[in-house]
Formats: structure tokens, sequence, C-alpha cells
């Protein structure tokens, strides 16, 4: 049997948020277990700019001992709990409303979309970011 779905066809599988700079919040974070690559799957919530606010997406932050610069890098910029960091404790729970700054990329890796989080900013960094970054265009 077929099925005519409209708009099956234009689906798009890149993210509907553009490569960029964003002030965001942590709305959902969640520990996937992997036996070489352990992750937190987090949900952003976009603050800024202002085009874009209340867009959110999903990006993966890797938690594998190869990793854990780049986590521990985005736990001190967001403002991660110093009392859990210093017992190298995580809790997920603590990671929601933590807010920052990302710079993000979106890639095309085995047909799947992911976004990418390239580098990570204290939020009240933001205004000088802002000042100084070109805002993403949005159609």
């Amino acid at each position: 049997m077929r099925r005519q779905i409209q708009g099956l066809s234009s689906s798009s599988t890149v993210s509907e948020i553009p490569d960029g700079v964003y002030l965001v919040r942590v709305q959902k974070a969640h520990y996937r277990w992997h036996k070489v690559k352990p992750f937190y799957e987090l949900h952003f919530f976009v603050l800024q700019p202002e085009a874009l606010v209340g867009a959110s997406f999903v990006a993966r932050l890797f938690c594998s001992p190869k990793a854990l610069w780049k986590f521990a890098w985005f736990l001190r910029d967001f403002r991660y709990s110093q009392e859990l960091l210093d017992r190298d404790e995580i809790d997920a729970r603590a990671l929601i409303d933590l807010q920052g700054v990302l710079q993000i990329s979106n890639e095309i890796v085995n047909g799947r979309a992911i976004v990418n989080l390239n580098a990570f900013v204290p939020a009240a960094d933001w205004e000088h970011l802002a000042s100084h970054t070109r805002s993403p265009e949005v159609a």
C-alpha cells in the first residue's frame, strides 16, 4: 500500500538553528551510557539573539576520559556548582537552568544531523560577544 504524505520530500535534516554564537539556558540534561563514549544529552533554549529567542536544540557533550577537558570547560563557563565539581560529581538536575554562551556548528554525520558545541563562554560575556559577532540570518 502506498501513502502520500505532503511535505515529506522537503523535510530538512539540518538543524533549525544556524551556525553561530548564542546565549542559551540548559532545559534538560540526560546521561547516556556508552561503553567507549558516554555523554550528556543537553537540551538548550535560546535566550539571545532576539531573532531566535524561544528556539531550542539538542547537543551531546561527551564525558569520556579523552573528552573531560571539554566537559570541564562547559561546566566552568556555565557556572556549575564548584562544590560538586570539587567532589567530581555531576548532578543532572544541577545542570538545568545553567546559562552561558555557546558557539555551535551543524554537521551531517552518517546521514544524521548533529549540533557541535565548539566553544563556551560565561553568560556575563554575552554583551561583549554580541557586539563583535554578526547575528545569524533567519529566513
